[in-house]
């Protein structure tokens, strides 16, 4: 009979070390109410600790670009030729889908070829959505790309389809290679491991900084960007999927007389195609997120038409162009879904090269049909203006409505949340000394990690403090977290029922499919039409952006319970309440963290982008220097935002193993 020693709950807290952390939040309260009699040196870190990192870094940089040589080429050389293996592709893509063949320049310029028409590209699309699933998916893309032409955002969505065109075949390519490198190598996997996860937490405008410094400003920088920013799934991807190939097919292909190269060409990389595939639909995702956000740096396209109508406050011609994005988004996501999952399953169709590919031959014949056609007919070339239809007088309208009309509900619930929660919040941490910060960290580490994770925050505490930034660090900490926690008390009862229940699964599903699909940028137009800009707005877009991971794993968590410890459960007379309370979350614990953990990567990654409504966090310092082009002050503060990132990344990574250990789960 077990005993009460193995019971949880109430047992539990009369444990010693069950009160600690109660009693340092004691303390930290106490601290914060004391903070004005507290000396100045233990509320900041002193200027005698500062280093010049950033200055440090501008100034390697700056010699980088200009005196730096490298055998027989110089920086500026080497970024040269790496703009012009970029800049060619992707002119030809701008030129299919875009510009055309054209003579002369400006206003005088005359065209020789046109792009592929719009009807062209629309039936393409459809061709290639029944190729990849069935007669629906196609539709459904023909829909959303005939969206893009009759409401005037076409060239727009072209733009930016030209540059995702090339930053994907880029990016898995880059991946797929770093992917193979990193399996065949352990040690070269061992030094990429960190650099990945430094690359995952570093926020998508730093990276603008040191590639605009080097490559200036354009689309190629901008393309450049959006490649760096989308291998790192790719990479992890293809080790993972090599790594869970069973070593028996691996046996085979040796005895099979196989070389290495002929065994990962011919065995290991078709067998781990479906998950490659997965990989690929991570870096579109990706890439069109991060072109959206390269659009500050040149790359045009809808994101420019987003950024121009946020900062003209155009709100109508923002939601427009941000359902355009949208539309894109859901199209290039379902598609590259159903590729993924048809990898591997087409069937063997013999003949000559036009037999095996019917829809290929019928959407280039309609190419050449609809381009001689539009030479004719402008209409077939180019949508035509006089059937275009316009929503941005009724979304600016509903927006006067919604703002002359409920103004003083939404006014008194931002206040509320603001003068209740987030000030109150946002003192607190600040009035904390730095010192006594660092020691809870240090502490969280030891608890959870022991030396090695205790010794990883201290380090990383310190270099936040040593390049000047705490004040702007620990607005982020308090912002990310109000809004990880917000997320989480929606999220999990979220993903509760749609656990519980089939029908409300489905609709949450899509629900969650609709938000993860979304470009972070999209997500600051409602918030800055209803809430205007500052903190509170930011909370909004972060809790939206990173809900999607809390009701996921909560969801998945529940659903992968052994159905023999629910039957348990109700056998010993635990009503349905008490089987979801006392077996089925504790069970799912580890998942419901690892959602959480996902969700503040998200909360990081999108506090980033919400400095373009007020906020005065690490985010804004990334923009201020992305606007002035300060390469130092931007790579410290988006290290600065990684270090946070890594410090709540590994101490959630010890939480879920040891409550996978506790639960007996550690080796699944």
């Amino acid at each position: 009979m077990m005993g009460p020693q193995a019971l949880p709950g109430p047992y539990a807290l009369m444990r010693p070390r069950a009160l600690l952390w109660p009693a340092l939040f004691a303390v930290s309260l106490l601290l914060a109410l004391l903070s004005v009699q507290i000396p100045a040196w233990l509320l900041r870190p002193p200027p005698t600790l500062m280093i010049d990192l950033a200055g440090a870094t501008s100034a390697a940089m700056k010699w980088l670009v200009e005196d730096a040589t490298f055998g027989l080429f110089t920086v500026k050389e080497a970024t040269r030729a790496i703009a012009t293996l970029v800049e060619v592709p992707y002119d030809a893509a701008r030129i299919l889908l875009v510009d055309g063949i054209t003579e002369g320049k400006g206003r005088r310029a005359t065209t020789i070829v046109p792009p592929i028409s719009w009807i062209a590209v629309t039936a393409a699309m459809v061709a290639l959505g029944i190729y990849a699933k069935n007669l629906w998916l196609g539709l459904l893309i023909g829909a959303l790309f005939l969206y893009l032409a009759v409401f005037g955002q076409w060239e727009s969505a072209m733009t930016t389809l030209a540059s995702i065109l090339i930053a994907v075949p880029m990016g898995v390519a880059g991946g797929l290679a770093l992917g193979i490198a990193a399996f065949l190598s352990p040690l070269f996997n061992r030094i990429l491991s960190p650099v990945l996860d430094l690359m995952q937490t570093v926020p998508t405008f730093a990276y603008l900084v040191p590639i605009l410094f080097l490559f200036g400003f354009g689309p190629v920088s901008a393309l450049i960007a959006t490649v760096i920013y989308a291998m790192p799934p790719m990479v992890r991807i293809t080790t993972l999927a090599l790594r869970s190939i069973p070593p028996e097919l691996q046996e085979f292909g040796r005895m099979v007389g196989c070389t290495p190269g002929q065994q990962m060409r011919k065995v290991l990389l078709p067998v781990a195609l479906p998950d490659l595939m997965v990989g690929v639909n991570q870096v579109i995702m990706l890439s069109l997120n991060m072109v959206i956000i390269a659009s500050m740096i040149g790359a045009g396209g809808l994101g420019f038409d987003v950024l121009n109508a946020l900062r003209s406050l155009k709100i109508g011609a923002g939601i427009e162009a941000g359902l355009a994005i949208t539309a894109l988004a859901v199209a290039l996501d379902r598609l590259s879904q159903a590729l993924a999952a048809r990898s591997g399953q087409g069937a063997v169709v013999t003949g000559n090269w036009t037999r095996r590919h019917p829809k290929t031959v019928a959407v280039l014949v309609l190419i050449v049909v609809t381009g001689v056609a539009g030479l004719v007919l402008p209409w077939v070339q180019t949508y035509p203006k006089e059937a275009m239809l316009s929503t941005r007088t009724f979304w600016s309208d509903l927006v006067e409505y919604i703002n002359v009309s409920y103004f003083d509900q939404i006014e008194a619930f931002k206040d509320a949340i603001l003068i209740n929660v987030l000030l109150p919040v946002k003192r607190f941490l600040l009035a904390l000394p730095w010192v006594w910060v660092l020691a809870l960290a240090t502490l969280a580490g030891w608890q959870l990690g022991r030396a090695r994770l205790a010794l990883l925050c201290l380090g990383l505490g310190l270099f936040i403090a040593v390049t000047g930034l705490w004040e702007q660090a620990v607005t982020t900490v308090y912002l990310c977290g109000i809004s990880v926690i917000i997320a989480a008390m929606i999220g999990v009862p979220l993903g509760i029922w749609a656990a519980a229940n089939q029908t409300a699964g489905k609709v949450i599903g899509a629900f969650i499919d609709t938000l993860q699909t979304l470009p972070s940028f999209v997500y600051l137009i409602p918030v800055i039409m209803l809430f205007r800009v500052g903190d509170f707005a930011a909370m909004i877009a972060v809790v939206l952006y990173a809900l999607a991971p809390a009701v996921r794993y909560t969801a998945h968590g529940l659903r992968s319970v052994q159905p023999e410890l629910v039957e348990a459960g109700i056998v010993c007379g635990c009503t349905r309440w008490q089987v979801l309370t006392r077996v089925r979350l504790p069970m799912a614990l580890p998942d419901i963290l690892l959602g959480v953990n996902q969700t503040i990567m998200l909360a990081l990654s999108m506090l980033v982008i919400t400095a373009l409504v007020g906020t005065r966090d690490l985010g804004q310092e990334v923009y201020a220097a992305l606007a002035t082009a300060d390469v130092g002050r931007g790579v410290m503060a988006g290290l600065a935002v990684a270090a946070i990132a890594i410090i709540a990344d590994r101490l959630i990574t010890a939480a879920t193993a040891r409550a996978r250990a506790r639960l007996g789960l550690a080796g699944e």
